[in-house]
């Protein structure tokens, strides 16, 4: 029986990479801030991960087989981690993004290289602690939070890369909602004038990636998305089918456009997964029912 910690997880892929563990034999502990119960069957620590002293405190003299990070977003909450679970945990696995290659400007699907952690300068003088400016620079914090880990030699390390995530009745974003409310009034859709496509991950599949990355060796960071890029036209197909309406995109210059639209190219390569033993299924394949579970979680509101 392993023993994993989860930073996070009380929420949409977290409580549903905690139930996998937990089916899996695992024992978990589970740590927040305590504004959200743990899922049932865990140890329940209460911390704030920013205060390394909170952190510390709650952790006590245990230590874990592996720590899955899921709300690591800045170098300094990044290097306190490094400080409270070192000689405490043999593996850390950090929750990153495809926010990582927001400079990256490939046409083709960008590999885990292009962005190499240990080349990647770290600055804890930015005001981390900011709310505004930590949420204005997501991709920059979770770039350096993984130089901070990847640097260390407390314990190895991986950082997951994480597409946009679709899915689930319990999906927080509202940006599916953003193109059913418009679809089902008939309203224009903003994209840009040449609209690229991105990669998606299904929130069931990931949740099984991470599952499966804590009991792997492997180490640096790996691109998790499904097979398949998708287009704003794929997505806003599947609502309709989900809603009914018509899809009418108006393409904008300049100015605000919708969430799952992009004007330059945004797919990662997954390759790597898949020569490490794991293999991602075509988004085509749930796209429809990830659609259908997220609308249909607002319906039973409305």
């Amino acid at each position: 029986m392993r023993e994993i910690c989860v930073i996070g997880g009380s929420r949409y892929i977290g409580k549903r990479l905690i139930a996998r563990l937990l089916e899996s034999g695992d024992r978990v502990t589970a740590i927040n801030r305590g504004s959200s119960a743990a899922p049932a069957g865990v140890r329940h620590l209460v911390a704030d991960r920013d205060d390394e002293n909170s952190l510390r405190a709650a952790i006590g003299s245990r230590s874990f087989d592996v720590v899955v990070d899921q709300v690591c977003y800045t170098p300094r909450q990044a290097e306190i981690a490094v400080r409270v679970f070192s000689g405490r945990t043999h593996r850390y696995v950090m929750t990153s993004t495809v926010e990582v290659y927001e400079y990256e400007h490939s046409p083709e699907p960008v590999r885990e290289e292009a962005v190499d952690p240990l080349a990647v300068s770290v600055d804890m003088a930015l005001p981390w602690d900011d709310a505004t400016f930590r949420e204005e620079h997501y991709g920059e914090g979770k770039r350096q939070a993984e130089a901070v880990f990847a640097a260390a030699t407390e314990f190895p390390s991986v950082s997951v890369r994480v597409a946009h995530v679709l899915g689930g009745h319990d999906d927080f974003t509202g940006r599916v909602d953003h193109y059913a409310e418009r679809i089902r009034a008939g309203e224009p859709i903003a994209v840009p004038v040449k609209n690229q496509p991105a990669t998606y991950v299904y929130v069931e599949e990931i949740a099984d990636f991470l599952a499966w990355t804590a009991g792997q060796e492997f180490t640096g960071p790996v691109n998790a998305h499904a097979n398949g890029p998708l287009t704003t036209g794929d997505i806003c197909a599947a609502i309709e089918r989900q809603t009914g309406g018509r899809v009418e995109f108006a393409p904008v210059r300049m100015g605000e456009t919708s969430p799952f639209s992009f004007a330059r190219a945004y797919a990662m390569d997954n390759s790597r997964a898949a020569g490490l033993g794991y293999t991602f299924r075509h988004a085509s394949e749930w796209l429809q029912q990830a659609v259908s579970e997220t609308l249909a979680a607002r319906e039973e509101v409305r």
